[in-house]
């Protein structure tokens, strides 16, 4: 049996390692020059930068990506090692502190810095734990089988019974519910710029997901009781290349085959089935199945006719809310930076008026670093991404796919200048680094072969469905950060695993 996969991000390495394990032929075409998508890295002089900061969740020995990397025999090839990243607000800034009593230490910060949402703040944890508790028992009737997983269900049911009347509550009207202080509510809804989902628009119960206590405290117990865990949060070691390579090895091993600059331009579909390829220099290729990464639209309407495919698959394609993109700086300094930034990842926040930056980036207005950005030092865990003596240190912001004046290119000088001035406030001395590597949305829309640059993938809004795996031509699957796997490296790779091991069987 032959297997074409479309890209070859992180999604399409997964499928990759599973089907040559079960011993298909796996070809994989990349339109870029590099394999791995986002997870590959920038290399210059010496430096190694991933493409923003990878505190990825999930990726411990028994959770899901390290039960996938354990399925598929590299796990002993993709070392990882937890670590926590810190929020630095206008006016105050929660690191963790050197002693505590309890390891819930953010929720006693929260009650010295608000105290008159004392009350609703214990609400808000005792609502956390909830939450992680019915995560927790739906990972376990996933991973059980027969019998033992249907009663696990039943049980995930009944606990969520009593949620339901919060069931199509927003994000600011869960966070209005515990907090009076508007303040304390952007605490925990700042992370939503990163997706451009407005408060308002996103799920309510999601917000305890999307601010999980171990990563901001790497030593936090990841069993907070007998039926409730959350994940840990670790750096891979080497940065995403040492796990890409890892997965590519694998495929080579089993006879996978890797083509670069290679762009699908066409899929060949005879009676409503994937038959095959053509690439926009003329060659073809056949295959019994064929599953495609990246873009819906460019993936899915670009390349299929769209006489081929259901009017309502189409509109909900091109109804698909996609995040926004980001500009990006990779630096290469002579210093150590550690005496200002201890931590590895810090988000700085310069407003707390997230509606008002999300509205902003959604009109193509580039906000230059004001309303905040992320540093990202490597080579605080992996000294080996830099020469010896050095340090690779990454600045980034969330940007407008395209701008509302101007272009990326004409401007990508003068807002790296403005960027690390910014930066600057936390780390001298940066515009003077000895390497830069400037990357805009028109680079990552080259790297990835998109229109709209979405660093995420799909923007988490509320009423709005992600396009299914199992497309509407048969035989042709789609996966990635724009299908039902929805963004992040965790459910990703998880989802896509689970993908293919039902279409094997």
């Amino acid at each position: 049996m032959k297997a074409i996969i479309v890209g070859s991000g992180i999604s399409s390495l997964t499928a990759g390692c599973y089907l040559v394990k079960d011993g298909w032929d796996v070809t994989i075409y990349e339109q870029y020059d590099k394999i791995g998508g986002v997870t590959a890295q920038v290399e210059k002089e010496g430096f190694k930068w991933d493409l923003g900061q990878m505190l990825v969740e999930g990726f411990g020995p028994e959770e899901p990506v390290g039960l996938v990397f354990s399925e598929l025999g590299i796990a002993d090839k993709i070392k990882t090692v937890r670590t926590e990243r810190a929020y630095v607000f206008p006016d105050f800034a929660l690191y963790k502190p050197e002693k505590y009593d309890d390891f819930f230490w953010r929720r006693e910060k929260f009650k010295e810095l608000f105290p008159s949402d004392a009350k609703g703040i214990d609400k808000y944890y005792n609502f956390y734990i909830k939450m992680m508790g019915l995560a927790t028992l739906g990972r376990k009737a996933e991973r059980a089988g027969g019998l033992k997983s249907a009663i696990l269900k039943l049980k995930l049911i009944f606990k969520l019974l009593p949620l339901l009347p919060k069931r199509n509550w927003s994000a600011q009207k869960m966070m209005e519910s515990f907090f009076e202080s508007e303040k304390l509510q952007s605490v925990f809804l700042t992370i939503l710029a990163d997706f451009v989902a407005p408060p308002s628009q996103f799920i309510g119960l999601g917000v305890p997901f999307i601010n999980p206590e171990p990563s901001f405290d790497e030593d936090i117990p990841l069993k907070i009781s007998k039926n409730v865990e959350h994940p840990s949060y670790r750096f891979v070691l080497g940065g995403m290349g040492s796990m890409v390579d890892a997965m590519v090895n694998l495929i080579k091993e089993g006879g996978g085959k890797f083509l670069v600059n290679k762009t699908v331009k066409k899929f060949i579909i005879e009676k409503n089935t994937v038959r095959g390829i053509v690439c926009e220099d003329g060659t073809t290729d056949k295959a019994d199945i064929i599953i495609a990464n990246g873009g819906a639209r460019e993936i899915l309407l670009d390349t299929i006719d769209e006489k081929e495919l259901p009017e309502e698959f189409i509109m909900k394609v091109k109804d698909l809310p996609l995040m926004e993109s980001v500009f990006m700086v990779h630096l290469g300094i002579d210093f150590d930076p550690t005496p200002f930034q201890k931590l590895s990842t810090v988000y700085y926040y310069g407003t707390y008026d997230v509606d008002g930056a999300i509205k902003e980036c959604r009109d193509g207005i580039y906000h230059e670093g004001r309303h905040g950005f992320v540093i990202f030092i490597p080579t605080i865990f992996s000294p080996e991404l830099a020469p010896p003596g050095h340090h690779a240190l990454t600045v980034y912001t969330i940007t407008p796919n395209m701008l509302n004046e101007g272009t990326w290119e004409e401007k990508k000088e003068e807002f790296t200048e403005k960027l690390l001035i910014e930066a600057e406030k936390v780390i001298p001395n940066l515009r003077n680094a000895k390497v830069k590597v400037t990357l805009t949305p028109e680079d990552f829309k080259k790297m990835i072969h998109v229109k709209h640059h979405a660093f995420g993938g799909m923007a988490p809004i509320m009423g709005k469905e992600a396009i299914p795996h199992e497309t509407p031509i048969k035989n042709l699957w789609f996966i990635g950060s724009q299908s039902e796997s929805g963004a992040g490296l965790c459910p990703i790779i998880s989802d896509t695993a689970r993908l293919i091991k039902s279409i094997l069987k």
